[in-house]
């Protein structure tokens, strides 16, 4: 699908996940101008404070982004909050070192004939320190806007929505056109955001400060009053949006009893989600709100065990060698009896019936390549791993059934491995600079690009059957959930879930779209 094809099919999901990212952006910026101008003020009249706190601002400056939201994950959760701190956290930098540098940068003798005329202290700083400086301090402010508006897509990795979302969708299902929608609108948003604190910046401004201003007051007066009206109606907006989402979350509050489904960040999570999502819906009077895309097992974990959501859709082998810490080990229903056991005892967590398709681990590469090599087990490769380089994912590096692992227990020798992230190690493959990449079995971007699996001969992977996991209390307060959910396990085969995630990925249906086709198809919901 190309790209504006795709933004004039899906023009209101853009339209609401711009909305969300503005306001998002403006709460954290708000929030940065409020703590980082104050703190530019003090150090630069306690000079003492200023070494440390600009240290930490730096220090805090070359911590990854996405490592300090995740490390706020487990102090503030999922959602919307994390997200404005980590924003808020990284845009302090440069406001408070501009508050601080335009004060700091006064003429001596201007500072000297306020004292002179008999000015306080609090009165130099609001009449004549603070209108001097206000060019510099809003240059901070317009560097601190433009990066949040960057920084803001991370939202998605932890369910607060933003354009963000589209983003990460887009790379998920290899789709550029999905890039696209996300960046550009994130794009066009910042250039407006450093027009309109530009504008911020003429109206705060004395106008005989102003730069450009040469005896001309009447016209600039104009001017400010056209500025004024355009930032009232833009603040209007601003208002209106949050005072709406504000709204709605108490409409869906008061709206009968729900509960809260996730998924993890790739297509077939989202696909659960939402069959199991559905059929809730359809087989209870319960509503059931989405949260898609968190980042993955960790976040999922820490946010059911915080109670901010009630339940996501894991897997046997994720938790019995992940979570729960055992040796690999191919006995399904052993797997599953000792994660329903222990899940319940450490987590307070409980797991309902597995489903039928088991989307365990597996190697994948070109086919000609395989035939070219006469590949058709993971034992094969033994005679030629040293000639390909592997494509895995970050997670599958680090897993006790993972890279490492493997290779130790098939004799492998690769010639060298990259990590990267879950969908582009697809287009590396693509693109001949990996040869093999980790796949899971049920994975809809096999069918897409048509790759070869290699079969795990020697049993080396664990099962990985899809089990949907809830908190212990939700279950007791709706136990009409479980038969639900294992009504919909019986009968999600391999099959039905390569064809529902090959629609997903290749044909580019939404998942919401999909499940809901197939429930009814299937007549296991009505239309």
């Amino acid at each position: 699908m190309g790209f504006f094809s795709f933004v004039s099919e899906n023009i209101g999901q853009i339209g609401s996940l711009t909305l969300e990212h503005i306001k998002l952006t403006f709460i954290a910026v708000l929030v940065s101008i409020l703590v980082g101008v104050p703190l530019g003020i003090l150090i630069s009249y306690v000079k003492k404070l200023s070494k440390p706190i600009l240290g930490v601002a730096n220090i805090i400056q070359a911590v990854p982004s996405l490592a300090l939201l995740g490390l706020s994950i487990p102090l503030l959760g999922i959602g919307e909050l994390p997200s404005v701190v980590m924003v808020v956290i990284y845009s302090l930098l440069p406001i408070i070192k501009n508050t601080y540098t335009g004060l700091e940068n006064i003429d001596p003798l201007t500072l000297e004939a306020a004292r002179g005329i008999g000015l306080t202290k609090p009165q130099r700083l609001f009449k004549i320190r603070l209108p001097i400086a206000l060019p510099v301090i809003m240059a901070g402010v317009r560097i601190s806007a433009v990066t949040a508006v960057g920084l803001m897509t991370m939202a998605a990795f932890i369910g607060a929505g933003g354009l963000g979302y589209m983003i990460f969708s887009g790379i998920r299902t290899v789709d550029n056109a999905q890039i696209l929608a996300g960046a550009i609108p994130a794009c066009l948003l910042a250039l407006f955001v450093d027009w309109i604190i530009g504008m911020i910046e003429k109206l705060v401004t004395p106008i005989s400060l102003q730069k450009d201003f040469k005896g001309n007051y009447e016209q600039i007066k104009k001017s400010r009053r056209t500025k004024k009206i355009i930032l009232g109606a833009f603040a209007a907006i601003i208002v209106a949006i949050i005072g709406f989402n504000a709204i709605s979350g108490a409409v869906n509050k008061n709206s009968g009893d729900s509960i809260v489904v996730a998924s993890k960040d790739y297509t077939e999570q989202i696909v659960l989600m939402n069959l199991y999502s559905d059929i809730i819906e359809d087989r209870t009077d319960l509503n059931v709100v989405r949260k898609e895309n968190l980042g993955g097992t960790q976040v999922c974990l820490e946010a059911i065990q915080r109670g901010e959501i009630d339940m996501y859709i894991d897997y046997t082998g994720t938790q019995f060698m992940s979570i729960l810490k055992h040796d690999t080990n191919n006995d399904t229903n052993e797997v599953y009896e000792i994660c329903k056991k222990e899940m319940k005892e450490k987590y307070g967590l409980d797991i309902l019936e597995q489903t039928v398709f088991d989307n365990t681990y597996t190697l994948a590469m070109k086919p000609e390549v395989a035939e070219e090599y006469g590949l058709e087990k993971i034992s094969d490769l033994k005679s030629c791993a040293s000639e390909f380089t592997t494509g895995t994912t970050l997670e599958f590096l680090n897993r006790k059934d993972g890279y490492v692992a493997l290779c130790d227990y098939y004799g492998l020798n690769f010639k060298a491995n990259k990590g990267m992230d879950s969908s582009p190690r697809y287009t590396a493959l693509e693109n001949d600079e990996v040869q093999i990449i980790d796949a899971f079995k049920t994975d809809g971007l096999l069918k897409k690009f048509n790759l070869k699996i290699l079969e795990d001969d020697k049993s080396f992977f664990p099962p990985y059957h899809a089990i949907p996991t809830i908190r212990e209390d939700t279950l007791e307060k709706y136990p009409e959930i479980e038969d639900a959910c294992n009504e919909l396990s019986a009968k999600l085969t391999e099959e039905v879930m390569q064809e529902l995630n090959y629609r997903v990925d290749e044909l580019g249906e939404k998942p919401e779209d999909v499940t809901r086709d197939w429930l009814v198809s299937e007549g296991i919901i009505e239309g």
